[in-house]
């Protein structure tokens, strides 16, 4: 089979107009960005907030392994298999990173026969977004050291300055650095450091965000820093929540693509999982839901990150109803969950993979947390047998579970019919009865103890003394009724990466807390978890190259 891109240069793109016609668009409701992409119109949703919305299909994995989950590729798939079946849909997706890009995780854009396009230009610069958000992160970091140089009117204590810099790379030797160096000229010295553009704060509010007044109004209720006497410091004191959505006034815009079979996706926005909460824009996703019947849409990582943070954090942002849930799973990180090497993964192991099924029922019960109908995908890799599908279908057929072999990788929205209809089943059933694992009058304690226990299985949190202090702090300050934001690996449901399948016995262990005051919720830090992930050995970088009529090579 073809790789990723050649398969993508090989297709045939409508042009964008095309696309947006047939979604209903008007002339002025969009702008295109060049023949295959388009920026909708921040007033977009306003226009359309009287038509009915469509029903919101969340799609979740298993915890993610070396030997790839293909979550974006079900996505995908699942979205050009319901217009296969003639319902509506569009597809609502991450933007990706170029540090993941660039280094070992990959694109965000699907795969096979189930991506979205242009995939060179959504998995590099696409139009800019991420862009303007490192451009206006760094823009406040000059401006809050400005404003040490110049006097320090606020009286900002430079040793309690909680804004970072950012960069769209991995980059470890930037973690920790020192500015400021030279002499009274160049500034006041001070340590700081640098995260990755995906962890900034600025991208989870910008997801967050429903219109250019409120994203104005959530930058300036971000907290950079602390007044020598504890005071917290924001960038409404600063003064520039007007420059800084200036420079997103075209990122807050949705953009408008499309994949292989030429359904509809609308890209948009692009926070870790891992650190932030993983989700698309509430923008592009309730734009999606005013266009569609079917909105596909996903959660970075697995159930236990970016499932819970989008049930937890972004539909109470949002307002947005989530009509059934996928579970992603494959033979291959099921038998590395119970205990097999990466290396022999092409050997039918019957029993690893029994082993291994201890993840996805964990996963499983999370999403029965919450209340929601789900159907679990198996999505199909070349070296799977018979006898490994059928073994994960029996399992989730004894117990009630409903299931789909999906091949959507190979066969683009022709293998993903059965999930189609199944998830179609699923959304339109009244077996729904949502709940949210905590309630935001909680105290921070009892909101970090309870996604500790029931979504990832812990008996228990262990706070260190500055977590414990930051939350007497936090709560002092007025920000105990925020959400949470986890922080923790994807490897593991534990804090401890290397921990697979289902850990028993474990305690989660609480780092540090960091306001997000903006965005509105607290980030919870577990573990050694990096909000500047370093690269690889070797890079996927390596192999990329341009040839000389200007088309991308080896990229995925």
């Amino acid at each position: 089979m073809k790789s990723d891109i050649e398969i993508a240069q090989e297709a045939t793109l409508k042009p964008i107009n095309t696309i947006a016609t047939d979604l209903g668009l008007d002339l002025d409701d969009w702008e295109p960005y060049g023949h295959t992409k388009a920026k909708l119109s921040e007033h977009l949703l306003d226009k359309l907030k009287d038509r009915p919305e469509g029903k919101v299909i969340l799609v979740t994995s298993i915890n993610p392994t070396p030997a790839g989950e293909g979550k974006s590729t079900v996505t995908v798939g699942l979205g050009q298999a319901l217009n296969r079946i003639g319902k509506k849909s569009v597809i609502a997706l991450r933007e990706p990173s170029l540090g993941p890009v660039m280094g070992i995780k990959g694109g965000a854009a699907g795969g096979g026969f189930s991506q979205i396009l242009p995939m060179e230009d959504i998995n590099l610069h696409f139009t800019g977004d991420l862009h303007a958000i490192t451009t206006a992160n760094n823009a406040l970091s000059a401006i809050i050291d400005n404003h040490i140089h110049r006097g320090n009117e606020l009286n900002i204590d430079p040793r309690r300055i909680e804004w970072k810099r950012v960069m769209d790379m991995n980059d470890r030797a930037l973690r920790q650095i020192v500015v400021g160096l030279g002499g009274p000229l160049r500034g006041v010295p001070r340590e700081d450091g640098f995260n990755i553009s995906v962890a900034s704060e600025i991208m989870a509010v910008l997801c967050l965000s429903t219109s250019i007044n409120d994203l104005k109004a959530r930058l300036s209720r971000m907290v950079v820093g602390y007044t020598y006497d504890e005071q917290p410091i924001t960038v409404k004191d600063l003064k520039v929540e007007g420059a800084l959505t200036l420079l997103l006034k075209e990122a807050i815009k949705p953009n408008l693509v499309q994949t292989i079979e030429n359904t509809p996706a609308i890209v948009h926005g692009g926070p870790f999982a891992n650190i932030a909460h993983g989700c698309n824009s509430v923008l592009a996703t309730k734009t999606a839901a005013k266009l569609g019947e079917y909105v596909v849409t996903e959660g970075g990582f697995g159930a236990d990150l970016g499932a819970e943070k989008f049930l937890d954090i972004k539909t109470r942002a949002g307002d947005i109803d989530t009509a059934a849930v996928v579970i992603v799973a494959t033979v291959r990180a099921l038998k590395m969950h119970g205990g097999m090497a990466k290396a022999e993964l092409k050997q039918e192991n019957v029993e690893a993979l029994k082993a291994g099924m201890e993840n996805l029922k964990k996963h499983i019960e999370t999403i029965e947390t919450f209340g929601l109908p789900f159907v679990v995908a198996i999505n199909k890799f070349p070296s799977d047998t018979k006898a490994e599908t059928d073994f994960i279908s029996n399992w989730c057929e004894s117990r009630g579970f409903e299931v789909a072999l999906t091949d959507v990788f190979a066969h683009g929205g022709e293998g993903g019919i059965e999930l189609a209809q199944k998830v179609v089943e699923k959304a339109n059933t009244s077996d729904k009865n949502f709940k949210r694992i905590y309630e935001l009058d909680e105290s921070l304690e009892t909101k970090i103890r309870k996604v500790a226990q029931q979504v990832y299985g812990a008996d228990d949190i262990e706070l260190s003394p500055k977590a414990k202090k930051q939350i007497t702090l936090y709560e002092e300050l007025g920000w105990g009724k925020l959400a949470i934001c986890m922080a923790k690996t994807q490897y593991s449901l534990s804090d401890d990466p290397t921990l697979l399948g289902r850990p028993r016995d474990f305690t989660i262990n609480i780092r540090e807390l960091r306001p997000s005051i903006g965005a509105g919720f607290i980030v919870v830090l577990t573990g050694d978890v990096m909000t500047m992930p370093g690269l690889p050995k070797e890079p996927a970088a390596l192999k990329m190259d341009v040839s000389e009529d200007g088309k991308a090579v080896g990229l995925f």
